[in-house]
């Protein structure tokens, strides 16, 4: 006992974690779920009577979670500061279970059942946009809630499995949609179970971890930094305590008071740099084009000629798992900023390989690695690097709005990157057809990961080992030279 005082305990904060970062297997699940589910979707639409279900609608309906994203992420930083982390948190769960609920029987008490309409299409959206908001919130709170958990010196790495969780959660899903397709296969009525029962399954399925999720966040603690600027002092200290020992704990806990007066806590209360670089942090992560492979690989492998494109997907989705990993056991080693350069040039090297595949003559398998080194380098970079940097960069007076910032930033981006893909995908010029959108899709990638590189080189500070009150030190020194 006298030693867990002195040292504290690693295995409470594992503990901790591992609740946490359930939210981020629910974020990956319900942005992921979408992919095995949208073709039986826009099949039972097309059935409506009462409207035409085109592909806009289509690509609206497919998206249109991610306006809950944008609104999620908008109040997280609201949320966080009035409620809590873990009560925000608690709330994101149970948006996830009730999204995972409504989107398979969005007919509840208002709509006969399978009988498609524009009312139910309307109900439908709104089901997914309600878990769309808890995804804002996910992916706001549950990096912050862990970087403001752990100590310095395993910040990056403990923050960086909250990634892995939600590549984890879309692997899950994939595997899930494989196996709900798979349970079927023999019936030679596949295709209309699919288009009837098939897409609601996978929704539905959502509602295991989001119930174990909204259960589980009940049991951990709340941030002790939320606590200390709150004046809960005594509270603060015994969750630190109990993570870095009595003696590290009090001087964490007189680093937090000492940077909760010095400043009021305005947005740009550290200067404008601060709150931009990690607003474009967020935007150069989506606009890489990450998502759009994410959302519709199964298209993409089909349209590389590749017959089971689901089980392709699900090869991703395992590749994704691994470097990820290569992220969580290398952020403490190597720092944020070089695996943040060297994904860039390996997802333009991808991206490149891609985009010429579909004007040059190759071999079917050039441009499957290609899109499979893509992908991931994307995974031990700007997938789990990113979120560390946003939940350590901020200083702590200005941490959850600025997070609240740069998460909207970067879900109004994914949204621009998936409503734009498909079309762009499928431009034609002339006697390349279909081959120039492809080729333009992805050489417009590779482009903006090498300007990405660029960026992370010249502006961004490296984070690594810094305590998250070292941070104020930082961009106080960075404001001062601004302003003379």
């Amino acid at each position: 006992m006298a030693e867990l005082r002195q040292q504290g305990s690693y295995a409470y904060l594992i503990r901790i974690v591992l609740v946490a970062v359930i939210g981020g297997l629910l974020f990956g699940y319900d942005t992921a779920v979408i992919s095995g589910a949208e073709r039986g979707l826009q099949a039972f639409f097309q059935g409506a009577s009462d409207f035409t279900y085109t592909d806009g609608l289509h690509g609206f309906t497919t998206s249109s979670a991610l306006i809950g994203c944008i609104i999620g992420a908008l109040v997280s930083g609201i949320l966080a500061s009035r409620l809590g982390r873990r009560r925000s948190l608690f709330l994101a769960g149970i948006l996830f279970l009730l999204s995972a609920l409504g989107s398979f029987y969005p007919e509840f008490l208002f709509f006969p059942k399978g009988v498609p309409s524009r009312g139910l299409l309307v109900a439908f959206n709104l089901y997914r946009v309600l878990g769309g908001i808890g995804v804002g919130l996910a992916s706001a709170l549950c990096p912050m809630y862990i970087a403001e958990m752990a100590p310095a010196s395993r910040r990056g790495r403990l923050v960086s499995w909250n990634q892995f969780a939600i590549i984890f959660g879309q692997l899950v899903v994939y595997f899930v949609n494989f196996l709900i397709i798979q349970s079927h296969s023999s019936d030679p009525n596949i295709v209309e179970w699919t288009n009837a029962v098939g897409w609601r399954r996978m929704f539905v399925s959502e509602a295991v971890p989001a119930g174990l999720f909204s259960l589980l966040i009940l049991l951990v603690p709340e941030s002790p930094r939320y606590l200390a600027l709150h004046g809960c002092d005594d509270k603060a200290l015994t969750i630190l305590a109990r993570i870095n020992g009595e003696k590290r704990a009090r001087e964490i806990l007189q680093e937090i008071k000492d940077t909760a007066v010095e400043k009021i806590g305005k947005l740009f209360a550290y200067g404008f740099l601060v709150v931009f670089i990690g607003c474009m942090l967020s935007v150069f992560q989506q606009i890489i084009g990450i998502n759009a492979v994410l959302y519709f690989a199964p298209r993409i492998f089909e349209s590389m000629g590749v017959s089971n494109n689901m089980l392709f997907t699900v090869i991703m989705g395992v590749i994704n798992i691994t470097f990820t990993l290569v992220a969580v056991f290398s952020v403490e080693r190597v720092g944020r900023k070089v695996l943040l350069m060297q994904g860039s040039f390996l997802m333009a090297i991808g991206a490149i390989g891609v985009a010429l595949s579909n004007v040059i003559a190759m071999p079917a398998w050039i441009p499957v690695v290609s899109i499979m080194l893509y992908s991931a380098a994307f995974m031990f970079s700007w997938g789990p690097i990113c979120w560390v940097y946003i939940s350590e960069i901020f200083p702590n007076t200005i941490r959850s709005r600025a997070t609240a910032w740069a998460v909207a930033f970067q879900w109004i981006f994914n949204f621009i990157v998936s409503s734009t893909f498909v079309p762009m995908y499928n431009m034609q010029l002339g006697e390349m057809g279909d081959s120039f959108g492809h080729f333009f899709a992805y050489a417009l990638y590779g482009i903006i990961c090498i300007v990405a590189a660029v960026f992370v080189w010249k502006l961004v500070p490296e984070t690594k080992g810094k305590t998250l009150e070292e941070m104020n030190a930082l961009w106080h020194k960075r404001s001062r030279k601004q302003a003379q």
